[in-house]
C-alpha cells in the first residue's frame, strides 16, 4: 500500500478526530505465510469470540488468523472457515426447541429465519488466512481489502457523510444488515468490496451478552 496514502490519512483522521481509534485492517493471505511483525492466534479448546481477538489489533498487536484459529460456530461460518450451519440454527435464532436448546428470539419464528438465510454465501477461504493490522501497523507490503472503524456517534456520522459524499442514491451508500459481530465486520464488507458500487457496512449491534462483554 502507498505509504503516502497511509500517511494522509492518519493525518487527517488525527486533524478532524482527534482522540480517536484507528481503524483495523484485513486481508486474506496465503496459509502458512510467516510474518515477523504479526502474531499467530493460537487454537481455542474454548468459545471464543473473533471480536475478542479484534480488541488486541485495535491496540496495536497484529494478528493471523486460521482454520484452527475460530472456535465459534458463527466465526467459523463468516470467516468461511464452515460451509454450514449447525443444525436446528433456525430453532437457535428464533423460538428455540423445548428440552433442547433455548431460542435466541432475534427472529419471530423458523420460517423467517429460513427466509433471511436463503441467500448465504462463502468466503473463498480455502488455502487463506487473515491477517489484521491496525492503520498505523500497514506497510508497503500490505494490501488490505476491509477497513474497519469502531466509532462513537460522532464519529460515525462523519464516516457516515464520507460513504455517501460520491453518491446520488440517499440508499446507496451505507447499508445495516442484521447479524452478529463478526457478520457484520468481516462477512458483509468483504463481500461488499467485490461488488461493482460497493457500501459501507453499518453493524455491530448484536444483543447477545458474550457480543456485549466482548465489544
Amino acid at each position: 500500500m502507498n505509504t503516502g496514502t497511509l500517511d494522509r490519512f492518519v493525518m487527517l483522521w488525527e486533524k478532524y478526530f482527534p482522540g480517536a481509534g484507528l481503524p483495523v485492517t484485513f486481508e486474506l493471505i496465503d496459509s502458512g505465510t510467516e510474518r515477523e511483525d504479526a502474531e499467530r492466534l493460537p487454537p481455542s479448546k474454548n468459545w471464543r469470540c473473533i471480536i475478542c481477538d479484534l480488541a488486541k489489533v485495535r491496540k496495536g498487536k497484529t494478528l493471523i488468523l486460521g482454520n484452527d484459529s475460530v472456535s465459534c460456530g458463527g466465526g467459523r461460518f463468516f470467516t468461511g472457515y464452515e460451509k454450514e450451519r449447525f443444525p436446528d440454527f433456525r430453532y437457535f435464532l428464533s423460538c428455540g426447541k423445548p428440552g433442547f436448546m433455548e431460542g435466541e428470539r432475534y427472529k419471530i419464528d423458523p420460517e423467517t429465519v429460513d427466509e433471511a438465510i436463503k441467500s448465504d454465501r462463502h468466503i473463498p477461504i480455502e488455502g487463506k488466512e487473515y491477517l489484521f493490522k491496525r492503520w498505523d501497523m500497514l506497510g508497503p507490503a500490505d494490501n488490505p481489502e476491509v477497513v474497519i472503524f469502531f466509532a462513537k456517534g460522532e464519529i460515525l456520522s462523519g464516516l457516515f457523510t464520507l460513504a455517501n459524499f460520491d453518491r446520488g442514491d440517499p440508499f446507496g451508500g451505507v447499508v445495516c444488515p442484521f447479524g452478529s459481530g463478526c457478520c457484520t465486520v468481516i462477512y458483509y464488507p468483504w463481500f461488499e468490496q467485490q461488488s461493482e458500487n460497493p457500501r459501507a457496512v453499518l453493524g455491530m449491534f448484536d444483543p447477545s451478552r458474550k457480543a456485549l462483554r466482548s465489544g
